[in-house]
């Protein structure tokens, strides 16, 4: 079968590789669509990062690794010993390994498990014609959640647990520093939990075109003072929550210059300088960063559900591209910014044939 291969630095080939077939407790899956997440463009130009150039704990798998860890699809087999998945049995893939003995298993967070890895990242993944799967892995996907919104549903569940962490109610304002596809992700499950009152602060105009055409009110950062905007709105209160999907100096700045007092900065960004945080604005306000990491099968739950509602669109920011389009389509023109989001589908060849 076909599949993008990560063999090191700006080195991913399309390569013929043995197909896969289920063991006990795993399930095979035929990839409907794969997306091309930030931790994928990290490890194109800068990596290996989380990839293992040693045998993971957890997969025993090392680089070279078939990429891919946002993905749905249909099951194609199940092994032995799995119940409640059937052939046929449309799917989106919640890729997280876990030890399942460290304090944060034991303790219902394995989303931050000591030990933790990622299908597509710590193991051949689901940018490929198929992939393997442990059963636990598995969500189903509702008749009217097409494959497309099911690819969606890994990053929109990293956004919709970084929601849940700063515990907003409907009544709130929240603030979402930077329209990528997290920041997205964001504003979706924000609205979803009912809030009314949410901004989007992003410099870029294409990006809040974008966001702004699903629904959204954005606020410039470059032509606006924005603490000031927020404090005059809130009558000096602040906002109730504020999430940084920005990653950057500036946004992080910004955005705890937004936090009302006692209120949380929930943080979901890939930092990859160092940050300066001024710590006596959160002394004086008594308020905090909250990081957030992935999700678990509750996110996945409620996002689905969401999904099933007809909460989400992909109108104007996600794009489709064929496996042979990785590199140029997918790597090259989302790191130019000239795309926002990417979905793969392996089963279309490069002349765009099925």
């Amino acid at each position: 079968m076909r599949a993008a291969v990560y063999y090191g630095p700006n080195k991913v080939e399309i390569a013929d590789v043995p197909e896969p077939s289920p063991g006990h407790g795993q399930v095979k899956v035929a990839v409907g669509f794969n997306g091309i997440c930030g931790t994928d463009l990290h490890e194109y130009y800068a990596g290996p990062i989380f990839i293992p150039t040693e045998p993971h704990p957890l997969t025993g798998q090392q680089l070279p690794i078939v990429l891919g860890h946002e993905f749905s699809g249909t099951v194609a087999e199940v092994g032995t010993g799995v119940t409640g998945v059937a052939v046929g049995d449309r799917v989106a893939i919640e890729p997280l390994y876990r030890c399942g003995h460290c304090g944060p298993c034991r303790a219902g967070n394995y989303n931050i498990c000591a030990q933790i890895g990622f299908h597509g990242l710590m193991s051949d993944g689901g940018m490929a014609e198929f992939t393997v799967v442990p059963r636990n892995m598995i969500h189903h996907l509702p008749d009217n959640v097409s494959l497309e919104l099911g690819a969606l549903v890994e990053p929109m569940s990293v956004a919709y647990h970084a929601a849940t962490l700063g515990e907003p109610k409907s009544d709130d304002t929240a603030m979402v520093f930077g329209a990528g596809p997290i920041g997205i992700g964001l504003w979706f499950a924000l609205r979803g939990k009912g809030l009314e009152n949410v901004y989007v602060v992003e410099p870029s105009t294409t990006r809040r075109k974008s966001i702004e055409a699903l629904g959204a009110r954005t606020l410039d950062p470059t032509a606006l003072d924005v603490p000031a905007y927020v404090a005059d709105l809130t009558d000096g209160r602040g906002a109730d929550a504020v999430y940084d999907a920005a990653g950057v100096q500036a946004s992080v700045e910004t955005a705890l210059g937004c936090v009302g007092a006692r209120k949380p900065m929930v943080s979901v960004a890939i930092y990859e300088k160092p940050l300066s945080t001024p710590l006596i604005d959160l002394v004086m306000n008594e308020s905090r960063i909250q990081g957030s990491l992935c999700y678990t099968s509750a996110d996945y739950d409620a996002v689905i559900a969401l999904m099933a509602e007809g909460k989400y669109d992909t109108t104007g920011w996600v794009d489709k591209i064929s496996l042979d389009g990785v590199i140029d389509d997918g790597f090259e023109a989302l790191h130019a910014g000239t795309k926002m989001k990417v979905l793969v589908d392996p089963s279309v060849g490069g002349s765009g044939e099925r």
